[in-house]
């Protein structure tokens, strides 16, 4: 299996690790990483936005990046949440057979 690292936003670090937890119990991830204090400026509605967010990185495969990205979205506060893919190319191979074991 291809492995994924899923880059998410979320308004709170409460809501961080409610979907957090929820990927991983279910085995959507093997992993959600959550960082904390990140300042962000975007558009949104036509005003420049200043916020605080929180990052989290979530570690999966292929088959499961389209359940994972409608979990969070059922779950997120905001209407167009930040989800985005990314393949992982390459590293150690222990760690990308683990993502693959505990997905299944």
């Amino acid at each position: 299996m291809q492995p994924y690292l899923i880059y998410m936003t979320a308004g709170s670090l409460e809501e961080a690790e409610k979907i957090g937890k929820a990927l991983v119990g279910e085995r959507l991830a093997a992993c959600v990483n959550i960082i904390e204090h990140m300042r962000s400026f975007y558009w949104w509605e036509g005003t420049l936005q200043e916020d605080h967010e929180v990052v989290m990185i979530a570690k999966t495969t292929s088959p499961l990046v389209d359940s994972l990205v409608e979990r969070v979205k059922s779950l997120h506060s905001y209407r167009v949440p930040c989800i985005v893919s990314v393949p992982i190319s390459g590293g150690n191979p222990d760690f990308l057979e683990w993502i693959d074991e505990v997905t299944r």
